[in-house]
């Protein structure tokens, strides 16, 4: 009988598994799985995590056998777990949230409603500053779980197993679609594009930025005559 080789989990894997998977990129790297590969390679130090706090911390120096140290507040402040939440009544449907969400968390399309998976949310904030109209809003997470038997206080261990494999469906995603859209424009190098511009794209979002202001500037008026 052939012994199967079973993949032993690697230093970096290691590394990665204590990292909370927020993808938030305080750390300095856009995913946290580059910054455990910098930590293994001496690239960067054990304390640049805020989410992951001393917890991350003291856990890293164990692996690594190495002194811990205060987090870096160069890197932020740690601060308790947060969730995006969107105001839907002002969501104009520019999708520009849909991309910048590491872990999918956000359902919606084109000129359509958004609104965000509560339970799959990191709350990394990088859906806030794409947004034109200051429609997302990032509020603190009221934990009815119990987490007294897991590493960190505001995540279980289930939640950044599952943020990790979300994070790399992300990935596999947008390099289907970054292979579709080359092919495409590949075929259609000669054919006139009917693809609107990034111009008229500006242009109706502002268009649609403009609709909210309109619309909240009447309902001010009707409330002032009231």
């Amino acid at each position: 009988m052939t012994n199967v080789p079973i993949d032993k989990p690697t230093l970096v894997d290691q590394v990665d598994a204590w990292l909370p998977q927020t993808q938030c990129t305080q750390c300095g790297y856009p995913r946290c799985r580059l910054y455990a590969e910098a930590i293994v390679h001496g690239e960067s130090d054990i304390n640049q995590c805020p989410p992951g706090g001393d917890v991350t911390i003291t856990a890293l120096a164990a692996s690594l056998d190495v002194p811990a140290k205060p987090l870096n507040r160069d890197y932020g402040e740690y601060k308790p777990r947060m969730l995006a939440m969107i105001d839907e009544a002002r969501c104009i449907g520019c999708a520009l949230c849909l991309p910048a969400c590491p872990v999918d968390a956000i359902l919606g399309t084109a000129k359509k409603m958004h609104t965000v998976i509560a339970n799959e949310c990191t709350g990394c904030e990088l859906c806030v500053a794409p947004c034109p109209v200051d429609c997302i809003a990032l509020v603190a997470v009221e934990n009815t779980a119990d987490y007294h038997h897991q590493p960190w206080p505001d995540y279980s261990r289930e939640q950044v197993d599952r943020a990790r494999s979300r994070t790399h469906a992300h990935l596999r995603r947008l390099e289907q679609q970054n292979a579709y859209s080359s092919g495409r424009h590949q075929a259609r190098r000669n054919q006139p594009s009917l693809a609107p511009t990034k111009a008229q794209i500006r242009d109706e979002i502002q268009a649609a930025v403009q609709r909210v202001r309109t619309r909240k500037l009447r309902r001010t008026s009707r409330t002032g005559r009231e």
